[in-house]
């Protein structure tokens, strides 16, 4: 690899990096207030076609993105509800959710185009040089030569980080996921605390998976996520629930799919593209080999009852 394909190459990992980044920080916002969301996968889906359709009739890629976010924030909010109001399982309900995603993805798509032999295209992000900084030997075309989102991800990441660690807010949110019954006690709002993280994360999965379709094939198609919901999920867990380091573990995960890719269109490698599908599966695996000193939030996973002063 000669240093222009060094770049090329790393360029095309900041573009891939944004969908892992956006589902593992809507991950991370709902775990640090308790709840586990597993609907990734769904969410994802469902935001890529009503983002879609919603940017084709409307021909405005900002419509799209801005749908795909509403729906996904209803999607957050009915895990908030079944499982702070109502208190039923997460997992269940998190998984019920993914079903309904992957469904209804599918019929908002058949509903609106139909089956035609042409799929209908929508134009895709462009990149937006930064004047200047574009211009900076090897980082300028990497970093500051990308479309919108990418800009917008890595400047999330930083303000999430600020937001948990160094505002009285984020010291708010933690202490829910840690002990939500000393947090009640001081007086934060429990069920609106985990309300808001949930609806938000939702709506950060869905623009992850409006992202597909916009940045990458210009249409919908079914399975268009191919995994990167429930990759998302791991890689939470590998960048220890925090901002900065599922950001730069999401490079990793960007950069073995691009690999991959990289290897698929190569003439002279004659390895099956199956094997090479699962690279992405078989990085998850191993990079969760690795011991880490990180923890998730102590309560994830589990409802708190105000009534009992407990968990349920």
């Amino acid at each position: 690899m000669d240093f222009t394909q060094f770049i090329d190459f790393t360029q095309l990992v900041f573009l891939a990096l944004v969908p892992y980044v956006l589902a593992s920080q809507g991950t991370m916002l709902g775990g640090r207030t308790g709840i586990f969301n597993v609907a990734q996968e769904g969410i994802m889906l469902v935001g890529a076609s009503v983002g879609f359709l919603s940017a084709y009739q409307s021909g405005s890629l900002v419509v799209g993105m801005l749908t795909a976010m509403l729906v996904g924030g209803l999607f957050g909010f009915a895990l908030a509800f079944f499982t702070t109001t109502l208190k039923m399982d997460q997992f269940v309900i998190g998984l019920a959710l993914f079903f309904i995603g992957l469904a209804l993805s599918t019929l908002f798509y058949k509903f609106a185009v139909g089956v035609t032999l042409q799929p209908p295209l929508i134009p895709t992000l462009q990149e937006t040089p930064i004047p200047g900084l574009s211009q900076i030997p090897v980082i300028g075309p990497i970093l500051f030569n990308q479309n919108v989102l990418v800009y917008v991800t890595i400047l999330l990441s930083a303000l999430l980080y600020y937001l948990l660690y160094h505002t009285s807010f984020g010291l708010e949110l933690r202490a829910v996921g840690e002990n939500p019954k000393a947090a009640d006690s001081l007086g934060i709002n429990v069920t609106l605390t985990r309300y808001l993280t949930a609806i938000v994360g939702g709506m950060l999965m869905a623009l992850a998976g409006a992202y597909l379709p916009m940045a990458y094939t210009g249409t919908f198609t079914e399975g268009i996520v191919r995994g990167r919901g429930w990759l998302s999920i791991a890689l939470t867990f590998f960048g220890g629930w925090t901002p900065h380091l599922i950001f730069f573990g999401a490079l990793f995960f960007a950069g073995v799919e691009v690999f991959a890719l990289r290897i698929q269109v190569a003439s002279d490698i004659g390895i099956p593209y199956q094997f090479l599908l699962m690279l992405p599966y078989i990085a998850t695996i191993l990079v969760m080999m690795i011991p880490s000193k990180s923890r998730p939030p102590a309560f994830l996973g589990q409802n708190y009852d105000r009534e009992k002063r407990g968990l349920t």
